[in-house]
């Protein structure tokens, strides 16, 4: 006969799943056998579930107003943010059209100073070849 190391064995593994099913079947079973075992009538245990469903019910209405004062108030305050952003947007974009229309006069006074130096300067060549035949006749800038 062979030694206990020639025999062949078998390895079970087993896996668990997290036991959810298990949980809550014995729940069930748990709260099944406390109705059956309990001290009082099945009347009284329905009068006794209506008084707590009531009061749950009441919690969570209160729960429920209590949440809506607070997101109440956290809308108000996020209303006040915005407002005050949306003003400084305003602010900045207002700044930004006085700049814009300083900075178009201010171009355009140069523009006409660069104009009229060159009709200056045009006059003045002009002048100095004494019959105007050294430049041609045109328009500048008009």
């Amino acid at each position: 006969m062979g030694s206990q190391d020639d025999l062949p064995y078998v390895i079970v593994e087993r896996n668990s799943g997290g036991g959810f099913g298990s949980f809550c079947l014995g729940a069930l079973v748990g709260a099944g056998l406390a109705l059956l075992f309990a001290p009082q009538t099945g009347e009284e245990t329905q009068e006794e579930l209506k008084e707590r469903a009531k009061k749950l019910r009441v919690a969570a209405e209160e729960r429920v107003r209590e949440a809506q004062l607070h997101f109440g108030d956290h809308i108000e305050a996020v209303r006040d943010g915005v407002q005050s952003q949306v003003g400084l947007v305003r602010d900045a974009v207002e700044t930004g059209r006085q700049a814009a229309e300083t900075a178009r006069s201010d171009l355009g006074a140069k523009l006409e100073r660069s104009k009229a130096a060159a009709r200056a300067g045009i006059s003045a060549a002009k002048d100095a070849s004494g019959d105007g035949s050294v430049f041609p006749e045109e328009d500048v800038g008009e």
